[in-house]
């Protein structure tokens, strides 16, 4: 197949595409438990010539190498596998038939994108002058499966010299693509915090110490830390997403739990503002007599896009929608996202897709329950993904 047989070909295999994501959204599997969605993905990977398929990576992970054995550069493509802890509400002919468990962030569509671009460059691969590594990821949303992998070495052998990968943005319209040069989306820390005061009887406040009280507190004190302690320039986001106490009307419980998470743009700012967090928390709590214990976690890293390679993604982008529908330098993005372990490790770049279909005012977004990634989205995502590789690859 020469290159310009490409979109003919895209054509071609659409609807079988179409239906293996609906098979994929149909049956949802959260983070490191994508065993079927992996057996249907390798159903279609199989049957292709010239791939190279690892299985087990990361427990359900997926790694095919196009052209592993031929000389010269090697470009990465990767696609998350899992879905999320949400019940579907999209009345659907192919809607979640698992309770409580949908793809709303449109992996089943970026899984079955992949398997399109490998369907294709795998007829091609004695027209490309180097290699391409398909990673079909487990537990992007929860688990780091990217960071696993990484550790277990996906980028070597053959050794990745470039990555890329897509995700669906409900705030672009179909046939848009964009792309963020430098930091992209944000770290993440999650944490839980546990207030410790003295249980009482709700009449007499005074014989204990009300953890609710302290919590209070505590909420907006944290509010200050991104309005009064960090650069007004930088990217901050405090937030307070669970708070637990109590079980009684009459009762003023012993402790209180609160959740949430911290998202910056920076590396240094994120240590600054974790810092701030810990000793904010701790001292709130203690002028109101009580104590709290702070469980913070490092998340995944900052994405941050490498220079040349969303260059290079907004050249092939424009050539193939037009520069009218070529988003250049879109805003960071305080959502995470585990492709920065890739980005960590090699130049890559993660570019946006647009899925938009209507009002914005009405079109649903990632992680509600009516979320569903567009079939029309498919042929420009897998094309997309073609013409990356083999700019790519082509390069001097």
């Amino acid at each position: 197949m020469d290159r310009s047989d490409i979109a003919a070909e895209i054509a071609r295999i659409t609807p079988a595409l179409a239906a293996l994501r609906h098979e994929i959204h149909a049956h949802p599997e959260l983070a490191f438990e994508e065993i079927e969605t992996a057996k249907r993905i390798l159903d279609r990977l199989t049957p292709l010539k010239n791939l190279r398929i690892q299985t087990g990576l990361a427990k359900t992970g997926i790694v095919a190498t196009l052209n592993a054995d031929k000389p010269g550069r090697c470009v990465a493509l990767r696609a998350e596998m899992d879905a999320l802890p949400i019940e579907e509400k999209t009345g659907a002919a192919y809607a979640s038939n698992i309770s409580g468990k949908m793809h709303a962030c449109g992996h089943d569509g970026h899984s079955t994108c992949l398997v399109g671009a490998a369907i294709v460059l795998s007829q091609m691969a004695d027209k490309l002058p180097g290699k391409v590594k398909f990673i079909f990821q487990p537990a992007e949303e929860s688990g780091g499966g990217g960071g696993i992998l990484c550790e277990q070495g996906v980028l070597g052998d053959p050794d990745v010299d470039a990555a890329f990968a897509l995700h669906g943005w409900p705030y672009m319209d179909l046939g848009e693509v964009g792309i963020c040069p430098g930091p992209a989306m944000a770290a993440t820390n999650p944490w839980k915090i546990v207030i410790r005061g003295k249980g009482a009887h709700a009449a007499y406040p005074h014989r204990g110490v009300d953890p609710i009280v302290v919590a209070a507190h505590v909420v907006t004190a944290l509010q200050t830390i991104a309005s009064r302690n960090i650069d007004p320039l930088d990217a901050v986001v405090v937030t307070v997403a669970t708070i637990n106490a109590g079980t009684a009307g009459n009762i003023i419980p012993e402790s209180a739990e609160l959740t949430g998470t911290i998202r910056t743009l920076d590396a240094d700012v994120r240590q600054r503002v974790v810092e701030r967090f810990c000793g904010l928390v701790e001292q709130t709590a203690a002028a109101f007599g009580a104590t709290a214990r702070v469980d913070l976690r490092w998340g995944y890293p900052v994405v941050v896009n490498d220079g040349k390679m969303s260059a290079l993604v907004a050249d092939v982008a424009r050539e193939i929608v037009g520069p009218e529908k070529v988003q250049e330098n879109l805003r960071p993005s305080m959502g995470g996202e585990d492709f920065a372990y890739y980005a960590e490790r090699v130049p890559a770049a993660f570019w946006r897709l647009g899925v938009r279909r209507g009002d914005p005012a009405v079109q649903p977004t990632l992680h509600q329950p009516t979320y569903d990634f567009p079939d029309e989205a498919i042929p420009l995502a897998v094309r997309m993904h073609c013409e990356i590789a083999m700019r790519f690859l082509h390069a001097s």
